[in-house]
């Protein structure tokens, strides 16, 4: 049976290091991984300066096209509406009933969205949301990754939580096999491996 791709959207000044674990191993585990701009498919530079060729735009990508919509962290979530397109989108996702997995600074766009008003959540902190005016504040969950109606949130030092909640979701991982690739990767726990690889 053939799966649907996974969808990452990619911006200017895009948190490298948050997305990565999730989309190795999805590729890894024969997911394609197609990368959304808002507007054009132009060339988007990394906050670590690796620049990206996005394969389509945010008015190409169906919900029903999808497994998933990734949603990394970038500066630009915290400077003004150029990535409100996103949450947007996200919203339709969610709607849909197709999953959406949001770290560090895409979750403030979320809060704006309103979409964290309703659903347990994490983020770097909490006050960090609350800025966002936001009437989600009660169902904030100080955890490294939380998933609640289909969404998963993180704050941006847990790239590997986040990657751990969508390769569960996303039946990449389960069970034993998911909690020793979460200590492998998160603990450096050598035991781990064994079991990852048995």
């Amino acid at each position: 049976m053939s799966r649907k791709p996974v969808h990452l959207a990619v911006y200017d000044t895009l948190a490298d290091w948050e997305p990565g674990h999730a989309t190795a191993w999805l590729a890894r585990d024969g997911y394609e991984i197609r990368t959304v701009a808002a507007g054009s498919t132009d060339l988007v530079t990394t906050i670590g300066g690796m620049r990206v060729k996005p394969d389509l735009t945010l008015a190409e990508l169906r919900p029903e096209d999808s497994s998933l919509l990734i949603l990394p962290g970038a500066d630009l979530w915290d400077t003004g509406d150029d990535l409100a397109p996103f949450a947007r989108t996200a919203r339709a996702f969610l709607d849909a009933g197709v999953p959406v997995a949001a770290i560090c600074g895409a979750t403030a766009g979320l809060a704006r969205e309103g979409l964290l008003d309703d659903r347990a959540h994490t983020s770097a902190v909490s006050f960090y949301l609350a800025a966002t005016g936001y009437k989600g504040g009660e169902r904030y969950v100080d955890a490294d990754a939380v998933i609640d109606g289909g969404l998963i949130t993180a704050g941006p030092t847990e790239p590997v939580a986040f990657a751990r909640e969508i390769l569960g979701l996303l039946g990449a991982f389960e069970g034993e096999k998911l909690d020793a690739w979460y200590r492998l990767f998160h603990d450096s726990d050598p035991a781990a491996f064994e079991v990852l690889n048995s």
